[in-house]
């Protein structure tokens, strides 16, 4: 679910149903709608990532600590 759920650029048409079942098997409503928010934030990050051209693998365990 989450896969396709940040597949924005491929145009993919989003979650389907088959993953939203599949989903739906192992989590009720309310866990359903967390998961699509933290997907959602997810994204946002990654946006973000994007747009100040944060470099993919540059964060190093500890670096911050």
């Amino acid at each position: 679910m989450a896969e396709q759920g940040i597949r924005i650029a491929d145009a993919t048409g989003g979650v389907t149903d088959v993953a939203w079942a599949k989903a739906a098997k192992h989590h009720d409503e309310d866990q359903l709608a967390a998961l699509v928010s933290l997907i959602a934030l997810v994204n946002a990050f990654n946006r973000a990532n994007v747009i100040v051209r944060q470099p993919v693998d540059d964060y190093q365990p500890g670096q911050f600590g």
